[in-house]
């Protein structure tokens, strides 16, 4: 059962079980065409051991039968030990069965770690719970200050208002708005009132939105060859035309842009760290690149998705904050700096469109969740936020050199590392007879989650690499195991 068709309470489930089965013309008695839902339920998992069931009442009053029939029914299964009454505080399914054949089958094949497909900011990745070695994407988990995040969480829904179960504000709300902007001002020097931020559900739900505000089909944009996925396959959802333009050292080749496609109506790009390659858009090409924007009148999306992660010399300064001619919007997330199950991302519009993003809003947006808001909002005006990032920027530091000297350490000369200046993954390249798709193949055979960098580009054809997120990487004796078993993977039929 998928998250979609899940029963939303046990109300729900009770009724899925048995309402919609149902038959009042049956001879079979009522109560036992409820006993006999009810305990497929139990034996199916649909209700959980120590789950609490509906009150017979209230069962009954949603049946649309007496209450006796609905008591009848537990009470048998109560006597069979499915259900354990506790008095005052309800009855539950007991916590004591045992798992029956056919849900025993089920639950083997469901304890078996499920793998599915998804992305992440640097590639296509899989995803599985808990996040494999080198998955890319993903934070540290294991650092983030739960306890810091629960405590304010509890204090947030505790002093909950009727307001705040309302509609909340599509555009976001109002003090979290208010504190990316003193965010924003002090760390990547980017200037904007609150109004000119809007929250979103992530970068696909920010790029989504600022296509159909600013853009309507037909219409070319320029994407960066090799790039992030998702954004290709969004623009030609909506039906726009991405122009692949080339990357290299120095960042987007901005003539090559003017060449392939000179009245583009917008450019999405990686400035910080290019993903996947991971490289910094020299000051040369930004100024190059507003140039082209405020001559052609078109637009400029910057993807700041891990900008705060920067780790040699000064970090440069965000596109957005050069902007004189107020062609960028700036876009940010929260997935990555704190947990991807947060599902928050913002953008930062210039101030001529602050009003049509807004009305765009009311329309594309329901808004996200005002509570979660509420907390991400606390724990940016409490300082938590930035000292989380200082604490990650050292432990990423420090993880990266252990993946990087383990990496060097077992393939010696048959290694290179592109070691740019920050970023959360690595860009491996091995002198190998073997193509990085098939490397790629091989290590997440072995239980390691690295990617093909060719596999990023427009043609689908593109430089070698693999791509190996570091951010996991717990401790130097793991990173020598990950290097073992990728030298195993992948030079065992070479050695």
């Amino acid at each position: 059962m998928n998250e979609k068709t899940r029963p939303s309470n046990l109300s729900d489930a009770l009724s899925e079980a048995a309402l919609t089965a149902l038959e009042r013309g049956n001879r079979v008695p009522l109560s036992r065409q409820i006993y006999e839902r009810l305990r497929a339920a139990i034996d199916t998992r649909m209700l959980l051991p120590g789950a609490r069931v509906a009150s017979a009442r209230s069962f009954a009053s949603e049946l649309g039968v007496a209450r006796g029939t609905v008591e009848a029914a537990y009470q048998r299964l109560a006597g069979e030990g499915y259900l354990l009454a506790r008095g005052p505080a309800g009855t539950i399914v007991s916590p004591h069965l045992p798992a029956s054949p056919k849900h025993a089958k089920q639950h083997d094949a469901k304890s078996t770690p499920r793998v599915h497909t998804t992305t992440s900011r640097a590639t296509t990745t899989l995803v599985s719970e808990p996040p494999l070695p080198l998955q890319l994407g993903i934070p540290a988990l294991d650092a983030f200050p739960r306890k810091l995040w629960s405590r304010l969480a509890a204090r947030r829904i505790r002093a909950t208002s009727a307001a705040d179960l309302s509609y909340g504000d599509p555009c976001g709300y109002a003090p979290l708005r208010q504190a990316i902007a003193a965010y924003l001002l002090v760390s990547r020097g980017v200037s904007c009132r609150p109004e000119q931020v809007f929250v979103t559900s992530g970068y696909r739900a920010s790029l989504a939105l600022i296509a159909h505000t600013l853009l309507v089909p037909g219409d070319r944009v320029w994407v960066e060859d090799p790039s992030y996925p998702p954004t290709r396959t969004l623009l030609e959802h909506a039906r726009m035309r991405a122009v692949a333009v080339p990357v290299d050292d120095a960042g987007l080749i901005v003539e090559q842009g003017v060449r392939r496609s000179p009245k583009a109506r917008m450019a999405i790009v990686t400035p910080s760290h290019q993903a996947p390659l991971g490289v910094s858009m020299t000051m040369q090409r930004r100024l190059q690149l507003l140039e082209w924007a405020a001559g052609s009148g078109a637009w400029i999306v910057e993807d700041d998705y891990d900008g705060e992660f920067h780790y040699d010399g000064p970090p440069l300064p965000a596109l957005k904050s050069l902007d004189a001619s107020d062609r960028v919007l700036y876009a940010g997330s929260f997935s990555k700096v704190l947990f991807p199950g947060l599902g928050l991302g913002y953008i930062v519009v210039p101030e001529r469109l602050v009003e049509v993003f807004s009305a765009a809003a009311q329309v594309w947006s329901n808004g996200c969740p005002r509570v979660t808001q509420a907390i991400v909002a606390d724990f940016l005006a409490g300082g938590h936020f930035a000292r989380h990032l200082k604490k990650m920027r050292l432990l990423y530091a420090r993880r990266r050199e252990w993946l990087v000297t383990a990496l060097e350490q077992a393939f010696g000369e048959r290694v290179h590392i592109d070691l740019t200046r920050g970023g959360m993954h690595l860009v491996v390249r091995v002198v190998t007879r073997a193509g990085d798709k098939t490397l790629a193949r091989r290590a997440q055979q072995a239980g390691l989650n690295c990617q093909p960098l060719s596999a990023r580009y427009a043609s689908g054809i593109g430089e070698q690499g693999l791509l190996m997120g570091l951010t996991n990487v717990a401790s130097a004796e793991q990173a020598r195991g990950i290097a073992s078993t990728l030298r195993k993977a992948w030079m065992g039929s070479e050695d």
